[in-house]
């Protein structure tokens, strides 16, 4: 559900290249369905622009590091124990909120669709640019420092996206 991890994963083979814009077509449009169908359920507009700014060194630094750390606790979780991933990422994400200045968007997909919105999860289209550049830049030194880290981790990087159920656990 998210581009920069889908990114990342197909730079260490976890899912082909010709599949990348599949799956980050479907996670923008998902995205802004989420957008639309908690406008309905709330009874406003399906779509209107934010006005929450969201610029600066401290915004860009802050999603940064919330993407370098979503993509560290991918790369380590899915090394040691993939099934573990996607409840690492959401107690990880959780957490981020409440310890990074932007809230932790750490999703290019979710930072356009709340580009979408004027609720407090707003952020103004023009400031989306800068976060996305931080998040695939979090996302590809997390990368790049796990693969040194791990020179192996290339063989777990099809159990990011799809777990497969003939994986053995690592210890």
């Amino acid at each position: 559900m998210n581009p920069a991890v889908t990114l990342a994963d197909a730079a260490l083979g976890g899912i082909r290249w010709g599949n990348v814009p599949a799956y980050i077509s479907s996670q923008i449009a998902g995205a802004f369905l989420g957008v639309a169908i908690a406008h309905g359920m709330f009874g406003e507009p399906v779509f209107f622009a934010s006005r929450h700014a969201r610029a600066g060194g401290a915004q860009f630094l802050s999603e940064f590091v919330a993407t370098f750390g979503l993509l560290s606790v991918i790369w380590g979780v899915a090394w040691s124990r993939a099934t573990a991933v996607p409840f690492a990422v959401a107690a990880y994400i959780t957490a981020a909120y409440w310890f990074t200045a932007s809230t932790s968007f750490a999703n290019p997909a979710v930072t356009l669709a709340r580009s979408a919105t004027d609720t407090f999860a707003g952020i103004r289209p023009v400031d989306t640019p800068a976060f996305i550049v931080a998040q695939l830049l979090g996302a590809a030194a997390a990368t790049m420092l796990f693969r040194w880290l791990i020179p192996a981790l290339p063989k777990v990087a099809s159990e990011v996206v799809v777990p497969h159920q003939a994986t053995q656990e690592r210890a």
